[in-house]
């Protein structure tokens, strides 16, 4: 494990060297960082990550991005969401897998009430639709280590949710 500063990630490009595979969940909202800091954290972080994974050898990187990503989006988060896409794809890597799940159900310790309550009813409505919505974290983990361990489906594999759920309960 290495902690590096992301402000400075071209000065920390050995913690990227020697791996075949990459995986990134980086990201942050924009009530924490503001919309310049979740730019600079979903789009550009990731981006340079993929750079420096790229040539420190890396031939399979695997990005979880989000249900709806779309670069033309006019929500900034799916459009934030679509361009990391298309840049961590021109990179280059051998093999490239982008996972977009829908809301992400997770505890976490900080207080997102309006995350917790949709939640708490997301989990209600997964009972009859269980792969529509939403998908626990703990799926989404399993599914991009499955990744790793199945042949591709070409250069860029994109899964969407119910893939997502498939490949997690592998």
């Amino acid at each position: 494990q290495a902690v590096v500063d992301f402000e400075r990630l071209g000065e920390h490009a050995a913690a990227f060297q020697g791996h075949d595979v990459g995986f990134c969940c980086l990201g942050t909202t924009r009530a924490k960082a503001g919309v310049d800091g979740f730019v600079r954290v979903d789009r550009d972080y990731v981006a340079q990550a993929a750079e420096l994974a790229r040539a420190g050898g890396c031939e399979h990187f695997i990005l979880q991005s989000s249900q709806g990503a779309n670069q033309h989006s006019c929500l900034l988060y799916l459009r934030v969401k679509g361009e990391v896409e298309n840049l961590v794809q021109a990179v280059g890597f051998e093999r490239c897998t982008i996972l977009r799940p829908a809301v992400l159900l997770c505890k976490r310790q900080e207080s997102r009430p309006m995350e917790w309550m949709a939640q708490q009813f997301l989990g209600v409505v997964a009972r009859v639709f269980p792969t529509a919505y939403s998908v626990p974290v703990e799926t989404v983990a399993r599914a991009m280590v499955a990744t790793v361990l199945q042949p591709g489906e070409g250069k860029v594999e994109v899964l969407e949710n119910e893939a997502i759920h498939k490949l997690g309960k592998a």
